[in-house]
């Protein structure tokens, strides 16, 4: 139920992306593939996939860059005391240990902690993409 939550939350902005990626790509393409007898299919795969594939490598970072800091709203609304020990993520951690346990120094290092293996793993993949695709955020 989580997935598909988050799914359905991100789809719009993804589509928009998407979408402006493929209204850039110039019709000279298409036009050159239709005269040479590209099917529909084709005209994805060798055409629109290779010219939108900068875009989908920067959204993968971007997702990549959030993967430590998932939803603590929607967590913390579904945890139950039934789910509880398995539903713990570090953002519910963090929110009762700091707040409703009133360790705030120790709260704040595990923030802090997950801030900086989310860094981490951000600067990792976009080194990767650098290296094999060519395209990165910085």
């Amino acid at each position: 139920m989580y997935i598909g939550s988050t799914i359905w939350q991100t789809m719009g902005f993804n589509a928009i992306v998407y979408i402006a990626a493929l209204t850039g790509i110039s019709g000279d393409y298409y036009e050159a593939a239709v005269i040479d007898g590209a099917t529909k299919l084709q005209r994805i795969i060798y055409i629109d996939i290779p010219l939108i594939m900068p875009t989908v490598i920067l959204m993968l970072i971007l997702a990549i860059g959030n993967v430590m800091s998932l939803g603590y709203e929607k967590a913390f609304l579904m945890q139950q005391p039934l789910n509880s020990s398995v539903s713990e993520i570090i953002s519910t951690y963090v929110y009762k240990v700091g707040l409703q346990s009133a360790q705030y120094s120790f709260a704040t290092a595990v923030g802090l902690f997950n801030s900086v293996v989310n860094f981490i793993i951000l600067v990792c993949a976009n080194a990767v993409s650098k290296k094999f695709a060519g395209v990165s955020i910085f």
